[in-house]
């Protein structure tokens, strides 16, 4: 199996390949199911939204569709509902054991030290000229998912935009953006766009339920959905991991200020290493979203102004710790001197 991506943050989450279930996406599904067999296809879609939400998802669902059923005038694409191919399929087996022909997948890959490379590699994105260019092995399509978009380099970028320049009959690309407004316009231009918005904490909850083979009603799982902004992979990483735990402790800081527990700020801070992405992650999220509800329940201009210059200040501390790599507990101690502050007041 190949790294986990962009789009599928948890090291416990299936690859979206593997995943034959789609949750709170219909309307997006229906669009492209539509599109397809109204003979109205786009050779390339921009499907955006942030990460972990199912944007790969939908993109295998489409790829297993059209190349189980590579005829759009067919009885049973005409009667379909959904875009749902049952996992003994072929087609779904072969797409799943990464040995479908007419379907390749662009990813960050590891590289010759032996790590996750932090762009899509320009040799990568080149194998679309040859694969576009020649015959499709099963006289059907051919589909390539870039996961994701946001991930290539300049040459990277330059070597795709020679395959939407001049597509071939029956070809399908998939372009995968956590940012599509910040997609290069040439790229943009020639592609329909598809915006899919955060799933629901129920949606959330169901789709991890079956990730983690947990009942739905799980109050740890609900907790993890509630928090996890729509994405299923953080909710997957959520429960899993440390995040949840922390994510309570930092919430149960905030909720005693303006008093502050030097000792446990301390822990906090031991408990946010260099190493621990994560855990630094479930940390600025709390935090923002106390600042969030903070905000919305304040009427007075200048306490907005306030808490709105509170907010500014944390992210641009955040940003910098994350930048140069720095200590964390400083930033710790600092954002809760400020929160005490704020809360006083």
């Amino acid at each position: 199996m190949s790294p986990r991506t962009s789009d599928n943050e948890s090291d416990e989450a299936p690859h979206p390949r593997d995943a034959f279930a789609l949750h709170g996406h219909a309307e997006a599904e229906q669009e492209m199911l539509q599109a397809y067999r109204g003979g109205r296809m786009p050779h390339a879609w921009l499907i955006g939204g942030s990460p972990g939400i199912g944007k790969a998802t939908l993109a295998y669902r489409m790829a297993r569709f059209v190349l189980a059923h590579p005829n759009p005038a067919a009885a049973e694409v005409l009667a379909a509902q959904t875009l749902a191919v049952a996992p003994e399929h072929p087609v779904a087996r072969r797409i799943t054991a990464q040995s479908h022909t007419d379907l390749l997948a662009l990813e960050r890959t590891v590289g010759d030290n032996g790590k996750l490379r932090t762009e899509i590699a320009v040799a990568d994105v080149r194998r679309t000229i040859a694969f576009f260019g020649s015959t499709a092995g099963e006289g059907g399509w051919r589909v390539c998912i870039v996961d994701s978009v946001d991930e290539l380099n300049r040459f990277g970028t330059n070597a795709l935009l020679k395959t939407l320049e001049e597509p071939p009959a029956r070809s399908l690309l998939f372009l995968l953006s956590h940012a599509p407004g910040q997609v290069l316009p040439t790229i943009r231009s020639r592609c329909r766009r598809l915006l899919l918005r955060p799933l629901s904490p129920d949606d959330v909850a169901k789709a991890a339920a079956e990730v983690l083979g947990v009942d739905e009603a799980d109050e740890a799982l609900r907790r993890a959905a509630a928090l996890a902004d729509g994405s299923v992979a953080r909710a997957i990483a959520l429960i899993e991991g440390p995040s949840l735990a922390l994510h309570d402790g930092v919430a149960t800081l905030l909720a005693r200020l303006p008093e502050v527990d030097p000792r446990a700020l301390h822990l906090l801070g031991d408990g946010l290493g260099r190493a621990n992405e994560g855990a630094f992650e479930t940390f600025l999220t709390t935090v923002r979203d106390w600042l969030s509800t903070r905000l919305a329940y304040e009427r007075e201009p200048a306490r907005m102004a306030r808490v709105a210059s509170v907010w500014e200040t944390f992210n641009q501390a955040a940003a910098e710790v994350a930048v140069f790599n720095l200590e964390r507990k400083p930033l710790v101690f600092s954002t809760f001197k400020m929160l005490a502050e704020l809360a006083r007041a």
